[in-house]
């Protein structure tokens, strides 16, 4: 295969996948480049209906996406399911890089979920994306139940809180791109503001917050959907209490904290049976609600989101803010966990705005001719100067510093 001929597209059958956990390793038969890398990563799935196959397979799959993100691939796949039923036996990959080995490292079973922890050989795509390098930081905010009245069954108030606490805490564990910096207890007007259509108050949000909080991004959510299914899941078990379903639909949206500009959005949609009696009220931050299948559920839900805002979030340019300005040197705040480096190089971006005749504001930049080098490292700053040793007469606090 030519150098430049990375692009490819190939697909495992779940019965290769499935055989993969006897034999330890899948080899793909294909002529390779002679550098390749190697990644570990781990992947966790929940085991459905006794089908400890199939969650395996989701494991190895969901560990292989993370491990050709890492390494900055472009992946999707695709696993067709109807009413239940696998229609589409097949899951596809396509990707900037090229898989020539997994090696099976173990596979633990945990009540009823499975967790895998795999090592594969990528060769990577010829240019990753700099910002791969860096972890951007995310302010997380309450979510928000949109039909209380629907939260009434199980009085679920608190699951506002919940999914985000759950969130964080898959965010900390599993994220390769991401920082949690915190997270709001309070409420925040996002929804009002969304309702009706005050883009402008909620950019001028989005930069309040990420100021207060000292964060790259935000992320605000809504709860539109905890309604249940008419028809029960047990209906011919007269004899038994009727298990319905319940749905669970999320909506997120991830905006930027330099412009106030959404830069991500997406709607999550399950359901699973409700266990508990309908005048029972459950407490959303037991082990009994997360281990029940409707915790379990939204449980996988957030592994999804977590998984998609990797994705999304891997490639943006991490824009750090200059917070002090002396001579020739300066503080940025990005740092050690951000991945920030002593030797990395950045450029400098002046901030402008301006506000159209329809009130609305826009964010401008402007290349400066410095380069800063990093020269001392903090968890979450880090000072540097600039690379020719001239003064910095131009840039003030709150311009940006980005690698590109």
């Amino acid at each position: 295969m030519p150098k430049n001929s990375l692009n490819v597209s190939f697909t495992f059958s779940l019965s290769y996948l499935i055989l993969l956990c006897s034999s330890v390793f899948l080899f793909i038969v294909f002529s390779f480049p002679s550098s390749a890398q190697l990644y570990q990563a781990q992947g966790q799935a929940i085991i459905e209906d006794g089908d400890s196959s199939q969650a395996r397979t989701r494991a190895i799959e969901d560990a292989l996406n993370k491990a050709l993100l890492v390494a900055g691939a472009s992946v999707s796949s695709v696993q067709q399911v109807v009413n239940g039923l696998l229609t589409q036996d097949n899951i596809s990959i396509r990707a900037s890089g090229i898989v020539s080995a997994i090696e099976l490292i173990d596979e633990v079973h945990s009540g009823n979920s499975i967790t895998v922890n795999i090592r594969a050989d990528i060769y990577p795509q010829e240019k990753q994306c700099f910002a791969a390098d860096f972890r951007k930081s995310i302010l997380l905010t309450k979510s928000h139940i949109v039909h209380r009245e629907q939260a009434n069954i199980g009085k679920v108030y608190a699951l506002d809180t919940a999914i985000m606490n759950n969130l964080s805490n898959q965010l900390n564990t599993n994220s390769q791109h991401i920082d949690v910096k915190s997270s709001l207890a309070k409420k925040t007007p996002y929804s009002r503001l969304k309702q009706n259509m005050q883009s402008e108050k909620i950019k001028q949000l989005v930069m309040t917050l990420t100021d207060t909080a000292d964060s790259h991004y935000v992320l605000f959510s809504e709860i539109s959907e905890l309604s249940f299914n008419q028809e029960s899941t047990n209906a011919w078990s007269f004899w038994q209490q009727s298990i319905f379903k319940r749905n669970f639909t999320v909506s997120f949206y991830l905006y930027e904290g330099v412009n106030g500009e959404l830069a991500y959005q997406e709607q999550f949609s399950q359901s699973a049976p409700w266990a508990f009696n309908k005048r029972e009220s459950v407490d959303v931050n037991s082990p009994t609600f997360w281990q029940s299948e409707y915790g379990q559920m939204i449980d996988s839900t957030l592994n999804e989101v977590t998984k998609a805002l990797d994705k999304n979030i891997i490639c943006e340019q991490v824009r750090a803010k200059i917070v002090q300005v002396n001579g020739n040197s300066m503080t940025i705040n990005l740092g050690s966990e951000h991945g920030i480096k002593v030797g990395d190089e950045l450029s400098l971006l002046h901030k402008s705005s301006f506000t159209s005749s329809a009130g609305i504001t826009y964010t401008s930049f402007n290349l400066s001719p410095y380069k800063i080098k990093i020269n001392q490292v903090y968890r979450q700053s880090a000072k540097a100067m600039t690379s020719d040793g001239s003064l910095l007469d131009n840039i003030q606090i709150d311009d940006l510093a980005i690698k590109h």
